[in-house]
């Protein structure tokens, strides 16, 4: 058995959403590794300064940067449910003495 629960079915944000969030961490995240690592590699050869900002950006955005992100934006991320109907009573059915 496993230790999930089975309640409600969990939803997924729209992608659209997440590309965006995504794009804004990853633009966060290479910023501030350039800026703080970006003139010690100047001189380095290319292969080795894009290794370094990959690996750093990757692991930045795996568990520091979309953790938080998504908790921030939670509520924009959670799809909105369909509007639901309300249910009237026909006046053509309804019976008065």
């Amino acid at each position: 058995m496993s230790g999930t629960t089975e309640s409600q079915p969990t939803t997924r944000p729209p992608r659209y959403k997440m590309a965006l969030l995504t794009w804004v961490g990853a633009y966060a995240a290479i910023t501030v590794i350039l800026d703080r690592l970006g003139p010690m590699m100047a001189t380095w050869p290319l292969m080795a300064r894009t290794l370094v900002i990959s690996v750093l950006m990757v692991l930045s955005l795996t568990w520091v940067v979309i953790p938080n992100l998504t908790r921030v934006f939670a509520r924009w991320l959670a799809p909105t449910p369909p509007a639901t109907k309300r249910h009237r009573p026909s006046r053509l059915l309804s019976v008065t003495r």
